[in-house]
Protein backbone atom coordinates (compact mmCIF):
# COMPACT_ATOMS: atom_id res chain seq x y z
CA UNK A 1 0.00 0.00 0.00
CA UNK A 2 1.47 3.03 -0.67
CA UNK A 3 2.78 5.55 2.16
CA UNK A 4 0.20 8.41 0.78
CA UNK A 5 -3.01 7.05 1.13
CA UNK A 6 -6.05 9.12 2.37
CA UNK A 7 -8.10 6.90 3.80
CA UNK A 8 -11.03 9.95 3.41
CA UNK A 9 -10.59 9.31 -0.18
CA UNK A 10 -12.46 5.60 0.29
CA UNK A 11 -14.33 5.14 3.10
CA UNK A 12 -14.81 1.96 4.61
CA UNK A 13 -18.53 0.55 4.51
CA UNK A 14 -20.68 0.55 7.30
CA UNK A 15 -19.88 -2.74 10.37
CA UNK A 16 -23.66 -2.92 11.03
CA UNK A 17 -26.46 -2.92 9.29
CA UNK A 18 -28.07 0.65 9.99
CA UNK A 19 -31.58 0.60 11.93
CA UNK A 20 -34.67 1.94 10.07
CA UNK A 21 -36.33 4.94 11.63
CA UNK A 22 -40.15 3.96 11.04
CA UNK A 23 -42.04 7.32 10.23
CA UNK A 24 -45.55 5.67 11.82
CA UNK A 25 -46.37 3.33 14.07
CA UNK A 26 -49.29 1.70 11.61
CA UNK A 27 -48.42 -2.07 10.36
CA UNK A 28 -47.28 -2.90 7.31
CA UNK A 29 -50.56 -3.80 5.10
CA UNK A 30 -48.57 -6.03 3.21
CA UNK A 31 -47.83 -8.20 5.96
CA UNK A 32 -51.03 -8.38 7.46
CA UNK A 33 -52.55 -9.34 3.94
CA UNK A 34 -49.73 -12.15 3.51
CA UNK A 35 -51.28 -13.24 7.22
CA UNK A 36 -54.16 -12.95 6.39
CA UNK A 37 -53.80 -15.56 3.21
CA UNK A 38 -51.48 -17.84 5.16
CA UNK A 39 -53.95 -18.34 8.07
CA UNK A 40 -57.37 -18.18 6.30
CA UNK A 41 -56.65 -20.54 2.83
CA UNK A 42 -53.15 -21.74 2.75
CA UNK A 43 -52.74 -23.35 6.09
CA UNK A 44 -56.35 -25.04 5.87
CA UNK A 45 -55.99 -26.67 2.24
CA UNK A 46 -52.84 -27.75 2.89
CA UNK A 47 -53.87 -29.21 6.04
CA UNK A 48 -56.62 -30.65 4.46
CA UNK A 49 -54.32 -32.06 1.61
CA UNK A 50 -51.85 -34.02 4.24
CA UNK A 51 -54.87 -35.60 5.72
CA UNK A 52 -56.25 -37.10 2.32
CA UNK A 53 -52.80 -37.93 1.20
CA UNK A 54 -52.64 -39.38 4.62
CA UNK A 55 -55.14 -41.92 4.23
CA UNK A 56 -54.72 -42.44 0.73
CA UNK A 57 -50.90 -43.98 1.46
CA UNK A 58 -51.81 -46.97 2.89
CA UNK A 59 -54.81 -47.47 -0.08
CA UNK A 60 -51.69 -47.27 -2.70
CA UNK A 61 -52.92 -49.11 -5.79
CA UNK A 62 -50.13 -49.78 -8.44
CA UNK A 63 -52.01 -49.70 -11.91
CA UNK A 64 -49.13 -51.57 -13.86
CA UNK A 65 -49.98 -54.44 -11.15
CA UNK A 66 -53.86 -54.98 -12.24
CA UNK A 67 -54.55 -58.56 -13.00
CA UNK A 68 -56.77 -60.23 -15.43
CA UNK A 69 -58.60 -63.19 -14.57
CA UNK A 70 -58.19 -65.61 -17.37
CA UNK A 71 -60.76 -66.73 -19.77
CA UNK A 72 -60.67 -69.54 -21.53
CA UNK A 73 -58.98 -69.57 -24.83
CA UNK A 74 -61.04 -69.72 -28.46
CA UNK A 75 -60.77 -73.16 -28.41
CA UNK A 76 -62.73 -74.09 -24.91
CA UNK A 77 -65.52 -71.63 -26.21
CA UNK A 78 -68.62 -73.01 -27.16
CA UNK A 79 -69.70 -72.51 -30.48
CA UNK A 80 -71.92 -69.19 -31.19
CA UNK A 81 -70.98 -67.88 -28.04
CA UNK A 82 -69.34 -64.42 -29.35
CA UNK A 83 -68.93 -63.15 -25.77
CA UNK A 84 -66.39 -65.79 -24.89
CA UNK A 85 -64.45 -64.79 -28.64
CA UNK A 86 -64.60 -61.39 -27.64
CA UNK A 87 -62.98 -62.05 -24.42
CA UNK A 88 -60.44 -64.58 -25.88
CA UNK A 89 -59.54 -61.82 -28.24
CA UNK A 90 -58.80 -59.71 -25.81
CA UNK A 91 -57.03 -62.21 -23.99
CA UNK A 92 -55.10 -63.05 -26.46
CA UNK A 93 -54.13 -59.47 -27.34
CA UNK A 94 -53.41 -58.65 -23.93
CA UNK A 95 -50.79 -61.38 -23.80
CA UNK A 96 -49.31 -60.32 -27.02
CA UNK A 97 -48.52 -57.11 -25.50
CA UNK A 98 -47.02 -58.67 -22.66
CA UNK A 99 -44.73 -60.75 -25.06
CA UNK A 100 -43.34 -57.83 -27.27
CA UNK A 101 -42.59 -56.05 -23.80
CA UNK A 102 -40.59 -59.44 -22.76
CA UNK A 103 -38.95 -59.68 -26.27
CA UNK A 104 -38.54 -55.89 -26.12
CA UNK A 105 -36.54 -56.08 -22.58
CA UNK A 106 -34.52 -59.14 -23.32
CA UNK A 107 -33.49 -57.50 -26.47
CA UNK A 108 -31.88 -54.47 -24.49
CA UNK A 109 -30.24 -56.83 -22.23
CA UNK A 110 -28.80 -58.69 -25.15
CA UNK A 111 -27.94 -55.49 -26.75
CA UNK A 112 -26.33 -54.44 -23.03
CA UNK A 113 -24.58 -57.75 -22.39
CA UNK A 114 -23.04 -57.40 -26.39
CA UNK A 115 -21.67 -53.68 -25.82
CA UNK A 116 -20.16 -54.62 -22.12
CA UNK A 117 -18.05 -57.92 -23.50
CA UNK A 118 -17.74 -57.41 -27.07
CA UNK A 119 -17.23 -60.06 -29.50
CA UNK A 120 -17.05 -62.68 -26.69
CA UNK A 121 -20.53 -62.01 -25.02
CA UNK A 122 -21.41 -65.65 -26.29
CA UNK A 123 -18.24 -67.41 -24.74
CA UNK A 124 -18.94 -65.50 -21.12
CA UNK A 125 -21.32 -68.19 -19.06
CA UNK A 126 -22.48 -65.75 -17.01
CA UNK A 127 -24.24 -63.84 -19.90
CA UNK A 128 -25.65 -67.09 -21.65
CA UNK A 129 -28.71 -66.46 -20.06
CA UNK A 130 -30.01 -63.76 -21.49
CA UNK A 131 -29.23 -65.02 -24.76
CA UNK A 132 -30.88 -68.35 -24.01
CA UNK A 133 -34.06 -66.06 -22.47
CA UNK A 134 -33.55 -63.88 -26.13
CA UNK A 135 -33.71 -67.14 -28.08
CA UNK A 136 -36.64 -68.59 -26.26
CA UNK A 137 -38.65 -65.78 -25.71
CA UNK A 138 -37.80 -64.77 -29.83
CA UNK A 139 -39.26 -68.14 -30.25
CA UNK A 140 -42.74 -67.90 -28.77
CA UNK A 141 -42.75 -64.56 -30.35
CA UNK A 142 -42.68 -65.85 -33.57
CA UNK A 143 -45.22 -67.71 -33.72
CA UNK A 144 -47.49 -64.44 -33.85
CA UNK A 145 -45.14 -62.83 -35.52
CA UNK A 146 -46.82 -63.80 -39.28
CA UNK A 147 -50.15 -61.77 -38.70
CA UNK A 148 -50.54 -58.63 -40.25
CA UNK A 149 -51.47 -55.55 -38.21
CA UNK A 150 -55.19 -56.82 -38.05
CA UNK A 151 -54.00 -60.09 -36.11
CA UNK A 152 -57.07 -62.18 -34.70
CA UNK A 153 -56.85 -64.86 -32.24
CA UNK A 154 -58.81 -67.01 -34.62
CA UNK A 155 -56.20 -66.52 -37.27
CA UNK A 156 -53.46 -67.99 -35.11
CA UNK A 157 -54.93 -71.09 -33.20
CA UNK A 158 -55.52 -72.22 -36.89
Amino acid sequence: MPSDYDKDAYPEPPRQTPIVDKQTTLPNPALILTKLFYYSVDLPVTTFRELVEGIHSGNKYNYYHQKFRRVPELTECTEGDYTCYYEAEMQWRRDHKVDQEIVKVVQERLRACQQREGTSYHQNSIWITPIYWYHSAAEGYIRGEDLQIYSRVHLCNG
